[in-house]
């Protein structure tokens, strides 16, 4: 069944998915996502997802009851269910259904969507981006992923009408994230990125490339970074779990990066060696 839709247990196709209106995700966007991908119906690094996911639930109250074991198979059986060799896997989970009221509803219970597409992963030995800059104007929770990403569609927004991949984040001087991904850099065979805090994400693939920095020997510096900086390092590197260890092409049309090739490759031919270990390959 391809483009499969989950939502309390019920099972259908997404375009016949329903959930009701007072679902909280729909008025104050009172949840919390996570994504992962798969190919051949192998998840990747699913584990590091379910826990963040989890650790997110806890720091907005939401009393999700399903064990992550429990959640794990969930999604895993979904994935075989729907069949498609490369799939994106999205889920999330809301506070539950009441009337509309800012103060947390008494004796309802989260509701939780999940979603599977046919979506591969983004080629990153054959492709690199083309980035704005987006003065970051998110709240100061941006280390929990929830469903709140106005500033995010605006943001990617801008960049799809300016012929761009993505939008680089900054507040003031200083680099954050991306609209939908972290931004690393690379200088004099360092890798630079911004502290783990509440102005970014905890990314699953931003943790993997650091760990990957540590077994290569890679110095690795987390602290927060310019844009002078940006504009100036010898490779500009956008990750996250669709598009894995992106190199980046030009930022706001101005050509960045391209003096240490080896060291960009070297670090994205790791991660594909990993996934390939785990999925057989990188698309299927």
């Amino acid at each position: 069944m391809k483009n499969l839709g989950y939502y309390n247990g019920k099972i259908m196709p997404i375009d016949e998915l329903k959930i009701p209106v007072t679902d909280r995700s729909i008025y104050f966007g009172d949840g919390l996502y996570d994504v992962v991908h798969a190919v051949n119906q192998k998840i990747f690094a699913l584990d590091d997802h379910l826990d963040r996911f989890y650790d997110s639930c806890t720091l907005l109250d939401i009393l999700f009851d399903i064990p992550k074991a429990e959640l794990k198979n969930i999604i895993e059986n979904l994935a075989k269910e729907e069949g498609s060799k490369n799939q994106k896997i999205y889920w999330q989970v809301s506070r539950g259904s009441a009337l509309r009221n800012h103060t947390f509803p008494e004796k309802v219970k989260p509701n939780l969507l999940i979603m599977i597409t046919d979506d591969p992963l983004k080629d990153m030995n054959n492709m690199k981006y083309d980035l704005i800059l987006v003065e970051d104007t998110r709240f100061f929770h941006c280390n929990i992923k929830t469903l709140n990403l106005i500033p995010t569609v605006l943001a990617s927004e801008k960049a799809k009408q300016a012929g761009c991949h993505e939008a680089v984040f900054h507040r003031g001087e200083y680099v954050t994230e991306c609209a939908h991904s972290n931004i690393a850099i690379l200088k004099d065979g360092k890798l630079k990125t911004a502290p783990l805090n509440n102005l970014i994400l905890p990314g699953i693939t931003r943790a993997h490339l650091i760990k990957i920095c540590h077994q290569l020997n890679v110095p690795v510096i987390e602290e927060a970074f310019t844009i002078t900086e940006l504009m100036n390092c010898d490779e500009v590197i956008v990750c996250a779990s669709g598009s894995l260890f992106m190199g980046v092409n030009k930022i706001e049309n101005q050509k960045v990066g391209g003096k240490d090739p080896e060291l960009l490759k070297k670090l994205q031919k790791t991660y594909e060696k990993q996934i390939i270990d785990v999925c057989g390959s990188i698309i299927a």
